[in-house]
């Protein structure tokens, strides 16, 4: 099967990444969602940056990727980030949905795993997307991920398996915003509205990304 019809195959609706405020209003302002490679050579990105995670010494060789999840985020990655690396940051966070489409485009990286732990398998292409639904995959060490009868089939085996997107990710293939509450939510909305040349984007209450 071709990367499409795998994702259609198992309901596979959209691709997450969260980000800050800061984050947010980067992308809106220069229409792409940025590699961490890529930030510096923009000049108002540069100045807005805050890289959510802190450590990213052990892959150098990938800091010009987008690291994105299939189907939902990493959410213990997203509470380090929240709570320890960024806890007394003045602002909020928000989750970006991504088209599936960008899954097919040329360069994507697939792994199984978080990417800096020793056990990823790494691949491109329909195998690369088939590898990360496999029944087992390893981690690290004597970790291991299991699929089991309860695994949503659009949900990558390994909850911190990464698509790895090349460069960056133009806007015009996010679908929606996610935010704690409807608080954020207009304040997004507002930042939207006055973005020069900015389309708009539904901007979609869902606590749940933002309690567990």
């Amino acid at each position: 099967m071709t990367i499409a019809e795998i994702v259609d195959s198992r309901g596979i609706t959209e691709v997450l990444h969260f980000t800050t405020h800061r984050g947010v209003t980067g992308i809106l302002a220069s229409g792409v969602l940025r590699s961490r490679t890529a930030l510096p050579q923009d000049e108002y990105l540069e100045f807005v940056r805050m890289n959510v995670c802190k450590d990213r010494s052990r892959d150098v060789q990938w800091h010009d990727y987008v690291n994105l999840s299939i189907t939902s985020i990493n959410q213990r990655l997203f509470r380090i980030a929240r709570d320890n690396w960024h806890g007394s940051m003045p602002g909020w966070w928000c989750v970006v949905s991504f088209h599936p489409e960008i899954l097919t485009h040329e360069g994507v990286w697939f792994t199984t795993t978080n990417n800096m732990y020793s056990g990823v398998k790494r691949a491109q292409e329909a195998d690369g997307l088939e590898l990360m639904f496999s029944q087992r995959n390893h981690q690290y060490l004597t970790h291991f991920a299991q699929r089991n009868a309860d695994t949503p089939a659009n949900q990558p085996t390994c909850y911190q398996a990464e698509a790895l997107y090349p460069c960056g990710i133009p806007i015009d293939y996010i679908q929606k915003f996610y935010l704690a509450d409807d608080d954020t939510a207009i304040k997004l909305e507002s930042i939207i509205d006055v973005t020069p040349d900015c389309k708009p984007i539904p901007c979609e209450v869902d606590a749940a990304y933002f309690t567990t």
